[in-house]
């Protein structure tokens, strides 16, 4: 089974660039790489360009907010002591790490809570909620889950706790829980931003509550909070879920960034630090690549109380160790991942059937829950396949899949017969548990679904690709252009250029596993670098076309300009 080859998709002209770029105020590339990102008018390019929090859109306007912020409030001027109920992926450590600095900021007694990803599994359970109350708890908040926790939420009412629920989910179609919900999806909610993070709100939930309180004179004789100190953690919450960088998110993570080199927060200091970020300049692939996977590692492992208490830790010395701890435990998350993938990689050279199967499922004794979600990740990646991929212990299988576009995952596994204790999930990403006796059945089904509704063009990945571009166009103005658009991720995508028959003058891999280029065209030469290119380092004296995205290499205090490579092909003749 081989990866397929990627078809590159050249994104028409846009006519429209050059009034555009007129009325904005704007240059040409900017236009065209806006307008190919579906923002075609003056005011929305403005504002895109300079995202500004004076932008934010009201928090009250949310559904929920208004019960959520007079029940909150009926706590605090009551003393009683507050737990958030949080998650333990990056989004609800930061989101749980927000609402903890904010009450703490605020003179208020709060507690968190993260369950066990193994032994409990995500989202509020009864063992969890009766422990809370016992703790003497008035109120549970959660962040960044809540909403399927019709039944939990129930019981610590009977116990007398109060409840706030804030989640970004989609709804499963269940009654949502009989108690303040704050959830953009939420049927006639007219906050005009559905995309959020759970951290995202978790700091307009923090908005709306300051904002109650300064209007009962609570700051009279208390130093107000500047929240615009947590916009690091939010950008970083936000970041790790892959939420659309767009709309408010974006205006959310452009501050963010610009906060995160003088953050506030020892934790988040000595994580760049052990993780080797320090430039100045910050970018979404830094939290993304860097910060984040340590942050998800100690809760893919079981337990997260170390990459919560990394977010909340007050004192350096205490932060560096957890630094230490969580880097060492991401690194055995890699040590792990990698033993899967490469026995996966083993099973399918062995099943030659698997070349044409269109959904990849496959599965293996004491294979550890917390990765499998990122090995599926690295499947599709690969094959562009959906991919599922399964754990097995005394019987019963659990799993994670990742799917591609065209493949909604969710409501695949929602049609298959009764095959499963429990799943959920959404388009890309779904979660489930099985007997083991069940999972041949299950690939059988899935696969038979798949042929019937997976479009064949949908297996092959495409690359879109920009604008066609000279390597004697590119320069450093060019790029601070480019930049202008960052920052990057769901939904506002890396732009992509393409240059054609390039020679290539040197071809190396460089980190065991990537490829470092020196290519010309005509009279300009410049580097590239291809993560994960490795295997086709012999490409000296060849002529590529190549697909990239431009970007300055900053080293030891220089700059230089390098392509990053998206894909290459060996040109006809060559």
């Amino acid at each position: 089974m081989v990866s397929p080859h990627k078809v590159w998709k050249l994104k028409p002209p846009t006519p429209r660039a050059a009034e555009l770029a007129r009325e904005a105020g704007i240059t040409p590339l900017q236009a065209r790489l806006l307008i190919n990102r579906g923002i075609g008018e003056s005011g929305a390019a403005q504002s895109f360009l300079s995202p500004r929090l004076s932008q934010m859109a009201d928090p009250m306007l949310m559904k929920g907010m208004e019960g959520a912020v007079k029940t909150i409030l009926a706590t605090v001027e009551a003393r009683d002591k507050i737990t958030i109920y949080g998650d333990y992926d990056a989004d609800g450590l930061t989101a749980t790490a927000v609402l903890v600095h904010f009450f703490s900021d605020i003179g208020v007694a709060a507690e968190a809570y993260i369950p066990n990803r193994l032994e409990e599994g995500y989202g509020l359970n009864r063992e969890a909620v009766e422990q809370i109350g016992r703790n003497g708890t008035g109120l549970i908040i959660t962040v960044d889950c809540g909403i399927s926790g019709t039944k939990e939420v129930g019981l610590a009412q009977a116990m007398g706790l109060d409840v706030v629920v804030t989640d970004h989910h989609q709804l499963s179609g269940r009654p949502v829980p009989p108690c303040p919900v704050v959830n953009p999806h939420q049927p006639d909610c007219p906050f005009p931003f559905k995309g959020l993070s759970g951290v995202g709100l978790a700091f307009f939930l923090s908005v709306s509550v300051r904002a109650a309180l300064r209007a009962k004179g609570w700051f009279r004789d208390r130093t107000e909070p500047d929240l615009r100190e947590y916009l690091d953690l939010v950008a970083l919450g936000t970041v790790a879920d892959r939420v659309p960088l767009t709309g408010q998110n974006r205006i959310l993570v452009r501050a963010g960034l610009g906060r995160i080199a003088d953050s506030r927060w020892p934790g988040i200091r000595a994580m760049m630090d052990v993780a080797g970020v320090r430039n100045t300049e910050i970018s979404t692939d830094d939290l993304a690549f860097r910060l984040a996977p340590r942050l998800n590692a100690p809760g893919r492992l079981g337990d997260s109380h170390a990459g919560l208490e990394i977010l909340t830790v007050p004192g350096v010395k205490r932060a560096a160790e957890l630094a230490g701890k969580i880097n060492l435990e991401n690194a055995r998350r890699q040590q792990m991942e990698q033993s899967i993938l490469d026995r996966i990689e083993e099973m399918i050279r062995a099943r030659k059937d698997l070349g044409g199967r269109r959904v990849l499922i496959l599965w293996g004794e004491n294979w550890h829950q917390g990765v499998l979600g990122i090995v599926a990740s690295r499947l599709v990646e690969k094959y562009h396949r959906p991919s599922l991929v399964v754990g097995v212990k005394d019987g019963i299988a659990t799993g994670s899949g990742r799917s591609i576009d065209g493949f909604n995952l969710y409501k695949a596994l929602s049609r298959l017969p009764p095959l499963f204790k429990r799943f959920g999930g959404h388009a890309h990403a779904a979660g489930f548990t099985l007997d083991e006796e069940n999972l041949e059945i299950l690939e059988s089904e899935i696969e038979a679904l798949a042929r019937r509704e997976l479009a064949e063009e949908a297996l092959t990945p495409a690359v879109e690709v920009d604008s066609d571009l000279s390597l004697s166009d590119i320069s450093r103005e060019m790029i601070h252009q480019i930049m202008a658009l960052a920052p990057f991720g769901e939904g506002n995508p890396d732009p992509v250029f393409r240059s054609r028959s390039l020679e290539v003058l040197g071809s190396r891999v460089v980190g065991g596993r990537h490829l470092k280029l020196r290519v010309r065209q005509g009279g300009t030469i410049l580097d590239a670098i291809g993560f994960s290119f490795g295997h086709r380092f012999s490409l000296n004296g060849r002529r590529i076309d190549m697909v990239f995205t431009p970007e300055l290499n900053r080293y030891r205090g220089s700059e230089k300009v390098q392509l990053r490579v998206v894909d290459l092909k060996i040109c006809n003749g060559t």
